[in-house]
């Protein structure tokens, strides 16, 4: 913090920061995740099947769940073809197969803000080291690349996001009220991020935690990712 000539507290000056990048639609790949440009062609029957049977996925979502896959594959169509977002499809490199969408939205290089949302991960890639990886792939590139702000946003109600976002080493920040509405009802939003400063023992724990030597034969990790970034977060959701 620093003064001014009228003895008046000012943020402290970012010295040498330069505005980042707007993320590229590229791959992205770890050991276990692949992040793809999400493409209506490649990826929108996989999706559809993955996510077929398990409508609660899109409770909390603005938008689905689609009646076929042609609803999905225009829904698809729709949003990557916007500017302000850039959307991934997750395919496991254990099994192969797509299993859930991420993406980058508002992307504000500027401020240095950018956050990971749309989040939505089938069963099959539920609870997975690939679904993990993929979150801390995202963050990577964002801290890598000079971005100050990492945000993560989830209706209020979402106990299992507001868990997510905690675990993967999210502060809470907490909740705006009456946000959104969303599908016709009331949404207060809850607010989460990790800034720069968060990043190195961020990666380091969400290295610990994807070595293999964390896991035993049958897939049990040793040691907890939420317990290895529960050290970086400076506050924590009361809720959860």
């Amino acid at each position: 913090m620093e003064k001014d000539s009228s003895d008046r507290p000012l943020g402290a000056k970012l010295r040498g920061w330069t505005p980042p990048p707007h993320p590229p639609s590229e791959p992205m790949q770890g050991r276990y995740a692949r992040l793809e440009p999400l493409s209506p062609d490649r990826h929108a029957v996989a999706l559809f099947d993955a996510y077929r049977g398990h409508d609660a996925l899109w409770d909390y979502m603005a938008y689905g769940p689609f009646a076929t896959v042609d609803a999905y594959r225009d829904w698809m169509q729709g949003v990557t073809a916007q500017a302000d977002s850039v959307f991934f499809a997750v395919r496991s490199l254990e099994t192969g197969q797509v299993g859930g969408v991420t993406s980058y939205l508002r992307i504000k290089p500027a401020a240095g803000s950018i956050e990971v949302g749309h989040i939505n991960y089938a069963p099959v890639l539920q609870k997975t080291r690939a679904a993990t990886e993929a979150m801390a792939l995202m963050m990577g590139w964002a801290f890598d690349t000079g971005y100050r702000r990492y945000e993560w946003k989830c209706d209020a109600l979402n106990m299992a996001s507001r868990r997510a976002a905690q675990r993967l080493g999210f502060s809470y920040e907490g909740v705006f009220r009456q946000a959104l509405v969303v599908k016709g009802r009331n949404r207060d939003t809850a607010w989460f991020a990790v800034i720069d400063k968060d990043w190195p023992a961020l990666s380091a724990a969400f290295r610990r935690w994807l070595e293999p030597s964390n896991f035993d034969d049958q897939g049990r990790q040793t040691s907890a990712l939420g317990d290895l970034t529960a050290p970086v977060r400076v506050s924590s959701d009361p809720l959860v």
